[in-house]
């Protein structure tokens, strides 16, 4: 029992005995990380001012976050608080005040990114500020820092319809308007929005209740692309929206529709019908008048004999010029097999009908001698 209880004091002297400072040192299992410009790595917020963030990557001494960007350093501000978990990018591994240097824009980007994605999976409405008007369509943006392009295809600006005056484009600079994110790729960092889509179906629905076919109504040009009018239709307190396709402006052809319509132009036109896909109104301006196809076509009876020029050659034919904007065609099984036409061409023709519905005179080559096989 004696040589027990001695080895049992050996045992509890050694336990007692004072280590030295080498020893505690070497105890102690330090978690330190060995980092490299360009890592990416898991740290937390220590510290959040405007002059000074601070992150604890576990490393000797505290990381400072680089950021000269004043717009980046605001959404750093605005979206973080001390104690956020984060990941940053080493810029400068050890700065000569000892500190790593690193930045937090890809863990901002990551994190706006994810809420991007959020927003279109769940096409969830969100406010965004017109910040430009560009070929095509506006610049605009939203509080939490996501920016993209709103298209002319994708504007209604029925909220802003008694704002407009004058450049309506321009007064909406500035203006928040409700929309959904459409479109998104994140490699391009293309972010396209959609105003018109913010607009429920059963919203549509009703408004369009209050309008029927053929009723001619005023309104507001929001926007003047080359394929067609964007409208802000009035209806009681407010407005929707509205598209004149250039086939519906004028019943003579339009190359340039900017030479005759500006944005905050007041206009007249007739409801044809209601798209329900991008919840527009369907407009004419031309159904306002009589075609004048009509009386033009009386100058052009059946065997009458004429002069035209040769538009292009087409499928079905050749589509020819007959000036006063009249347009002719000579059917392909009506064209000779020996004899071909080419853009500029002047020829002689035979009126043969009159396609109301296509509006086109119907002619047939003028032949001083029939061709063997011609029908």
């Amino acid at each position: 029992m004696a040589i027990q209880n001695h080895k049992s004091q050996i045992t509890n002297h050694k336990s007692n005995k004072p280590q030295t400072m080498a020893e505690l040192l070497s105890s102690q299992k330090t978690s330190f990380v060995a980092i490299h410009k360009g890592a990416i790595i898991p740290g937390i917020i220590t510290k959040l001012t405007s002059s000074e963030i601070l992150v604890d990557i576990n490393t000797k001494a505290e990381a400072l976050v680089l950021e000269k960007d004043k717009k980046i350093l605001n959404a750093l501000l605005s979206s973080l608080s001390v104690g956020d978990k984060v990941t940053v990018q080493i810029l400068n591994p050890e700065s000569d005040m000892g500190n790593s240097v690193v930045s937090l824009r890809r863990f901002l980007d990551d994190k706006l990114w994810k809420k991007i994605v959020e927003y279109k999976e769940k096409k969830e409405v969100i406010d965004i500020t017109v910040n430009d008007v560009v070929r095509g369509g506006f610049l605009a943006s939203t509080n939490d820092g996501i920016s993209g392009f709103l298209p002319n295809s994708q504007v209604s600006f029925v909220s802003q319809v008694s704002e407009i005056g004058g450049d309506g484009s321009q007064n909406i600079i500035g203006n928040s308007v409700k929309a959904i994110i459409l479109e998104t790729d994140r490699q391009t960092h293309k972010i396209i929005f959609s105003q018109t889509k913010a607009i429920g179906s059963e919203d549509f629905d009703k408004e369009i209740k209050k309008l029927k076919t053929g009723q001619i109504v005023k309104g507001i040009i929001t926007n003047v692309s080359q394929f067609g009018i964007f409208t802000s239709v009035p209806i009681e307190d407010h407005a929707i929206d509205g598209f004149i396709h250039i086939s519906d402006i004028s019943w003579n052809n339009i190359s340039d529709l900017t030479t005759l319509y500006k944005t905050g132009d007041n206009i007249e036109a007739s409801i044809i019908g209601f798209d329900k896909e991008t919840r527009r109104v369907k407009l004419s301006i031309k159904r306002l008048e009589e075609d004048p196809f009509k009386d033009r076509a009386k100058d052009f009876p059946i065997d009458k004999k004429v002069k035209a020029t040769v538009l292009k050659i087409i499928s079905s034919g050749v589509m020819l010029d007959l000036e006063n904007e009249m347009t002719g065609l000579i059917r392909k099984d009506k064209i000779p097999p020996k004899i071909s036409y080419k853009t500029g061409d002047v020829i002689d023709a035979v009126v043969s009908s009159i396609d109301e519905g296509r509006r086109r005179i119907i002619l047939v080559p003028s032949l001083t001698e029939k061709p063997i096989g011609y029908r």
